[in-house]
This record gives structure tokens, C-alpha cells and sequence, in this order.
């Protein structure tokens, strides 16, 4: 078993030619590189890394592989882990922090602006979980899954992570909001959600036993999903037209919940708003450096000080990341008179949004790419965006938004996009990265780290609403939300790998383990269809300890099967 710091070397990248059976060039997986050619001592790992293209980390800013091998010796091994741990926790924090204040918002004003109603992505309506709101809250888990699926070597990863996330969503989730508060489920929403993510798994099942997905079955995930959209959308409309109903108003069938402050602080939202009362009767003209400065304070100095310690702590943490985001994504708030206008900030978002998409598409390689050999694409793009900024700057005013103001949103959208896909390409190398170092497959690391990663807000999110008094809302959640992650997820992924001469994405199981994982999952949901129905929906702290004793035997026989403990006899 891996995982040791003992005298035995932590296996560098062998070349793809030693390797029996192996062509050069072949791409090998995480798991291969790890338990493939053992012999060669600490003093030969960076040769390894940098002569081996199967050790190429394809995409992000940081070679984590050449760093932990070639920049660090051998005996601080364990100080490269600790800061590649402390990296990928981070990672989380701006996933987290860019999907949740800037990614959301600007999907919803879009959605505003394109005339759609809200109850389609409304947290209290009955499609929650469809569209925008599913398309927000999935967004770290899709963007993860597109960039692992993006390279044949990590696309265990995504699978591992996808249906790790569903499993953990669907039994710890799902368990502890019956634990925290017992309550009855919604019959028809359950069911239909259950049916149609059960669906989505055997249809995995089936593209992993062929090991491929075609153009067709690719297109059939996206297809699913869109059926399942147009079925919630159409069961929604009959049951309101058989009770003789119109739309109710957000919260009919549960009231809304009154959520904390820290989540309805916008990201631009300056420190300065503290409600109608704190406003002066006799509105100031406000000069555009204090409204820059304002605008760019991530904290509200009232609530630092009511706030407790590990609170304090934890902002501090996202301090940097917010005041990067701040500067480079624009957020349009509806729900604002001023639409969250800022006049000096949103002129420079003009010059920084744009730069950071093509610093971000593909690691840089397009922005600093040069014209005729002479100016490079980076350049011209400060320079066009310096100009609109100062266009916009001189022909607007501090106190009222252009009319074309909600254009910021489109562009506060690409440029979250931009940030997510970003961090999530990060995430997947450095997984991968501490893959080869602990011996530990793809798919393992999937449904451990990066599914409890990016399940941590839903579970926070969920058990918060449970407790507050909403379990049928939260519960509805676990189900409705992650069948848009099973099917964007693994659609969009293999879509976009696919090329015009290739248009077939191969999905060679890395062990026993991949079918352990969907099968679990597949069972969970078996599991939660059968019991949840036996007991006429009324769920209490029965269910709960069911579901999070089984995750916790899930966890065990994939841990033992990753560390053949358990395996399959030969023959």
C-alpha cells in the first residue's frame, strides 16, 4: 500500500517505454505512474519528471509534479504535501467564495434581464435546482469534471468525484437533515427526482461497461437533462392547473427562509450600507475615489465586531481571494436601486475582466501570444479596454447606471466562468499530483477529497435550512440539485473532448473500485426509493443513521479495495 514515508522511494513518473506493454507515448493513468518502476532512488525523481511526457501536467500555472520532485528535496517530501494540502483547501475557498457571491448573482440578473421568471430558479420554488440555481451551485463540480475529462489520465477522477459527490449528497446530506429534523417528504418531487437520477446511473453503467462514449450517448446526458427539465416544468404546471391555482408567490408550500447576512451581502455591496435608517436624509455626492474605496472593501467593520473569533478567522482566509474577485468580476444586483452601479470600479472592470479571460484560457498561452511576432494579444486588449474605460467613465455618472449597465452582467458571468475553470484545473493537477505521491488512484481521490470538497457548501447550505425549519426544501436539494452534475457533468466533459477526428471518449475503469462507486451509488438510491416510500414519506432519525452507517461502510470497501485488500481472484 502507498501512502508511506518510509525507506522505500515515493514513486516518480516511470518512463512510458519501461513499462511492459506499454507503447511510448501511451497516456498512462495516475495510478500506473505510481506503482510502475519502483527501483529507481530519490536522487533519479526529477529526471524522471522532466524527461517523462506522461509527467506533464496539461493546463494550469504550476507544475506540482516538477515542484514536489525537483524543487523540493527529498527528505522535506512531507513539507510539500502539508503546502499542497493548505494549496488545495484554498483552491476550495475560491471555488466556493466565486461560485457563491459572483458566479450566482450575475446568473441571476441575466436571468432578469431576459425576461425569465425567478420561481424557474427560485430557491423556495418547486424547479429548484433546473436551471440557474443548479447551473450555480454545480457549477465547481462541472467545471472540475469538464477539465478532468479533459485528459484521459484524469478522467477517472471525474467519475470518481461525480458520483463520489452523489453518494456522499445522497446518504450523509440526505441523513443528516433527518437527523437534524424529522420531517415529511414531498411525494412527487422525491420520486421524480430519484427515477430520473437512477436513470443517469444506469446510463453510466452502461458507457463504463463498453469503456467509451460516443457522440450520440454524450449528446443523450445533455438530452436527459433537458427531458428532465421540460418534466419538472410540465408536472409542475398540472398539479397547479388540477388545484385550480395560478403561480404563488415564492415559499406557498414552504415559507422563505430568512437566510444569514453573510449570504446576502453582495460582493460589491460597500461597507458603508447598512440599511434605510443608517441613509442620510439628504443624499451627498460621493467622489468617484471614496466610491472605488468603498466598493472594494470586502468587510463590514459592524459585523466584524459582532461576529465571533473562528468567524474572523475564516473571513480573513477569503479576504484575498474576494478582493482579487472584487477587481476583475462585476457583479449587476437587481435586487439594488442602483443595480450595484459603481462607476469607478465597473470602468475598471472594462480593462481587467477582459484581461483576465485571456490570461485564464488555457494557462495564458492565447494572451501572450504574439501578433505579426511583434504585439502581443494582452496588449491590445489593455489597450481597447483602457479605451471603452475611459469612454464609459466620461459619458456616465456616479449616481445612476447606463442603460446598457446590464451588459457588466454578461461579463461578470464570463469572468467568474473564467475564475472557476481557473481554480478547477488547478484542483485536478494537484490531485493528481498527490495521486503519485500517496500511490493512490484517480477515482479514490474523486470520491474522497474532491467530492467532500465540493459537496462542503451544499451540506453547510442544507443542514443550515433543516435546522432553521425547512428539511423539505433541503431535501429536495440532495436529489434535485446533483442530477445536473451527473448529466452536464459527464455530457459537457466527454462533449468538449470530443474533436472532428475523434469522436469517441474511451473511460477505461482504473480497478474494481469504479464499479464499487457507481454501484453504491446506484444502491443508495435503491435504498433511499424503497425505505423513503415504505415509511408513506414521514423520514425520521431512523433513516438518517441508515444512510450515514452506509456511507460509512462505503467508504471502508473502497478504501480496502484501493489498497487490494479486497480484490478480484485471478481467473
Amino acid at each position: 500500500a502507498g501512502g508511506r514515508w518510509g525507506s522505500s522511494p515515493v514513486p516518480a513518473c516511470p518512463a512510458p517505454t519501461i513499462a511492459a506493454g506499454i507503447s511510448p507515448g501511451f497516456p498512462l493513468k495516475t495510478s500506473l505512474l505510481a506503482r510502475l518502476v519502483r527501483k529507481h532512488n530519490s536522487s533519479e525523481w526529477c529526471r524522471f519528471v522532466r524527461s517523462n511526457p506522461d509527467c506533464q501536467l496539461e493546463g494550469g500555472f504550476l507544475d506540482y509534479l516538477e515542484g514536489v520532485f525537483c524543487v523540493f528535496p527529498p527528505r522535506l517530501l512531507p513539507l510539500a504535501v502539508t503546502l499542497y494540502a493548505l494549496w488545495l483547501l484554498y483552491l476550495f475557498i475560491i471555488l466556493s467564495v466565486t461560485a457563491e457571491k459572483f458566479f450566482c448573482p450575475n446568473l441571476s440578473a441575466i436571468s432578469t434581464n431576459l425576461k425569465l421568471s425567478h420561481n424557474v430558479f427560485s430557491l423556495t420554488s418547486p424547479l429548484h435546482g433546473v436551471t440557474f440555481l443548479a447551473f450555480g451551485n454545480g457549477a465547481p463540480d462541472v467545471f472540475s469534471a469538464v477539465v478532468a475529462f479533459s485528459n484521459p489520465r484524469t478522467a477517472g477522477l471525474a467519475i470518481g468525484a461525480i458520483f463520489g459527490a452523489g453518494v456522499f449528497v445522497t446518504t450523509v446530506v440526505a441523513g443528516g437533515i433527518a437527523l437534524v429534523k424529522p420531517f415529511t417528504a414531498a411525494s412527487r418531487p422525491f420520486l421524480r427526482d430519484v427515477i430520473f437520477y437512477m436513470v443517469a446511473v444506469f446510463l453510466t453503467f452502461v458507457v463504463l461497461y463498453f469503456g467509451r462514449i460516443t457522440l450520440g450517448e454524450a449528446l443523450g446526458y445533455l438530452g436527459l437533462y433537458v427531458f428532465y427539465v421540460f418534466t419538472v416544468v410540465l408536472c409542475t404546471w398540472i398539479h397547479r392547473r388540477q388545484r385550480g391555482e395560478g403561480l404563488p408567490p415564492p415559499g406557498h408550500w414552504e415559507p422563505e427562509m430568512p437566510t444569514d447576512a453573510e449570504e446576502q451581502e453582495s460582493s460589491g455591496t460597500n461597507s458603508g450600507d447598512y440599511g434605510e435608517e443608517y441613509r442620510p436624509l439628504l443624499p451627498s455626492r460621493e467622489t468617484s475615489l471614496h466610491i472605488l474605496r468603498a466598493a472594494l472593501s470586502p468587510l463590514d467593520y459592524l459585523k466584524w465586531r459582532r461576529k465571533p473569533w473562528y468567524w474572523r478567522l475564516f473571513k480573513v482566509l477569503k479576504v484575498p481571494v474576494e478582493m482579487v474577485l472584487l477587481l476583475t468580476v462585476p457583479v449587476v444586483d437587481p435586487d439594488k436601486d442602483d443595480l450595484n452601479w459603481k462607476r469607478p470600479l465597473n470602468c475598471l472592470h472594462v480593462l481587467t475582466s477582459p484581461l483576465l479571460c485571456i490570461l485564464t484560457l488555457k494557462s495564458g498561452a492565447y494572451g501572450l501570444y504574439q501578433i505579426q511576432g511583434v504585439f502581443p494579444v494582452w496588449g491590445l486588449v489593455t489597450l481597447v479596454g483602457s479605451i471603452l474605460a475611459i469612454i464609459i467613465f466620461i459619458t456616465t455618472s456616479n449616481e445612476e447606471p447606463p442603460k446598457y449597465h446590464c451588459v457588466f452582467a454578461f461579463l461578470g458571468f464570463l469572468a467568474s466562468a473564467m475564475w472557476i475553470n481557473a481554480a478547477a484545473t488547478e484542483l485536478v493537477n494537484i490531485l493528481r499530483t498527490l495521486g503519485v505521491i500517496f500511490q493512490l488512484s484517480n477515482t479514490v481521490l474523486g470520491l474522497t477529497l474532491l467530492a467532500w470538497g465540493n459537496s462542503i457548501g451544499d451540506t453547510f447550505s442544507d443542514l443550515t435550512m433543516a435546522r432553521h425549519g425547512y428539511p423539505r426544501m433541503a431535501f429536495s436539494a440532495c436529489f434535485g440539485g446533483i442530477i445536473f452534475n451527473i448529466l452536464v457533468g459527464v455530457g459537457l466533459g466527454c462533449l468538449l473532448q470530443m474533436t472532428s477526428s475523434q469522436l469517441v471518449v474511451k473511460l477505461e475503469p482504473d480497478s474494481l473500485l469504479v464499479w464499487i462507486l457507481a454501484g453504491a451509488l446506484g444502491l443508495s438510491l435503491v435504498f433511499s426509493f424503497v425505505s423513503v416510500t415504505a415509511q408513506c414519506f414521514q423520514l425520521g432519525k431512523a433513516y438518517g443513521i441508515c444512510l450515514i452507517l452506509y456511507y460509512l461502510a462505503f467508504v471502508c470497501v473502497a478504501l480496502l479495495t484501493e489498497f487490494r485488500v479486497i480484490h478480484l481472484s485471478a481467473g
